[in-house]
């Protein structure tokens, strides 16, 4: 039988290049970089090369980036950091309703700390409110935080307008976006984007699991959030890991290679599963259906059948898809995001996330769609409680 999975904004698999590239500096390239003696300057000739590949990317100096345990930490870094720091200037921050959890939580520390948050709302695509925003921004605003991709529907925000609408109202504002679903997957420059501090994960772009980079714009005011030896200017202690970081610059590059060939072949893709999926009695689409969304994920709601039950029975023909965001799949709670474009608690309760990779292949998606139009009439069948 076809394995076909469909999970790729939870994680994705290394690719052979990327395991080759751990495995050297696990054997081979081993020493703590921050040691004198040769090995130590091999291990640090490792981290230099990874950043030197991934500032290529992003136009960005080797001094504006840091390397993390993924984009959870980096979020944090980057929102908290930011906020301790510049907290004579103001006490107010903005962001969405639909950001991930890692950005969603720290806001809720802040809070706790004596800061002020404004969480903006979306329209049914999922797309910022612009108004909102610029209403929002204010004197006392020392940070922006909104999501480049949205982890759960995949609507693409305006990130250049939301920072020019920002930094009109209040030019000392930072703007920072969670990048995780799009790096690799839209072409990702924080200067051209109008950013100061960008977020990315390694094993979201086929690279290893707990590693990950925050982009960190010249100049901008931030406080470590862990202390110890100094590493990376005293903004992230804590031995490098280096080999993740080898298998995260040699992944980064992969993304970007022939990156308007795999790019326009995940539209592809998902053009031709909307249209499949709009075919179905009783499915709706979430978010944009068109290039304002992200190329590599399909949200849909299957009325009549709840998620899990739709997830356990793909499962057994070995198609792998997801309820939501993994990070709060193990939450019994409702999903902010589907919540934030307004689709009903039925809708919300038999919503699937499908998420593409270069890798996906059409014969994948079309033996996925087999499968649903035989299991849905079957499953429907079932009360829903």
């Amino acid at each position: 039988m076809m394995e076909v999975y469909l999970d790729n904004s939870a994680t994705t698999r290394c690719s052979e290049s990327v395991r080759e590239a751990v495995v050297r500096a696990m054997l081979e390239d081993y020493g703590n970089p921050s040691s004198l003696h040769k090995k130590g300057g091999e291990a640090e000739q490792c981290i230099k090369t990874a950043k030197e590949r991934i500032c290529k990317i992003l136009k960005a100096d080797e001094n504006e980036m840091i390397f993390t345990s993924g984009g959870t930490e980096s979020n944090n870094l980057a929102i908290i950091g930011t906020a301790m720091a510049n907290k004579r200037s103001g006490m107010h921050l903005v962001t969405s309703k639909i950001e991930h959890a890692s950005v969603k939580g720290a806001m809720q520390y802040l809070e706790e700390q004596g800061f002020r948050v404004t969480y903006l709302s979306t329209d049914s695509y999922g797309c910022v409110d612009l108004e909102e925003l610029e209403k929002a921004v204010c004197e006392e605003t020392i940070l922006v935080s909104i999501m480049h991709v949205n982890n759960e529907i995949g609507t693409v925000q305006p990130i250049r307008e939301i920072a020019q609408i920002a930094k009109k109202k209040n030019p000392g504002v930072f703007v920072h976006t969670d990048s995780v679903q799009g790096f690799g997957k839209l072409p990702v420059v924080p200067k051209r984007m109008g950013v100061d501090l960008l977020s990315v994960s390694g094993h979201k772009i086929h690279g290893p699991k707990g590693v990950g980079f925050l982009y960190i714009k010249d100049k901008v005011k931030i406080r470590p959030i862990i202390f110890g030896g100094g590493q990376q200017r005293d903004l992230r202690s804590g031995t490098e890991n280096v080999p993740g970081i080898a298998g995260l610059g040699q992944a980064a590059f992969e993304a970007y290679e022939h990156f308007d060939e795999k790019i326009e072949h995940m539209f592809e893709l998902r053009e031709y599963f909307i249209e499949q999926l709009s075919g179905i009695e009783r499915v709706s689409i979430n978010g944009y259906p068109d290039e304002r969304n992200a190329p590599h994920i399909v949200s849909a709601s299957f009325d009549g059948v709840r998620s899990q039950v739709l997830l356990n029975a793909l499962e057994k023909s070995q198609i792998y898809v997801s309820s939501g965001s993994a990070c709060a799949s193990n939450k019994k709670t409702a999903s902010a995001t589907l919540e934030a474009i307004g689709i009903s608690k039925a809708q919300a309760e038999g919503t699937i996330r499908f998420s593409f990779s270069a890798d996906t292949t059409k014969e994948q998606l079309e033996f996925c769609m087999q499968e649903l139009k035989t299991l849905l009439p079957v499953l429907r069948k079932f009360k829903r409680y």
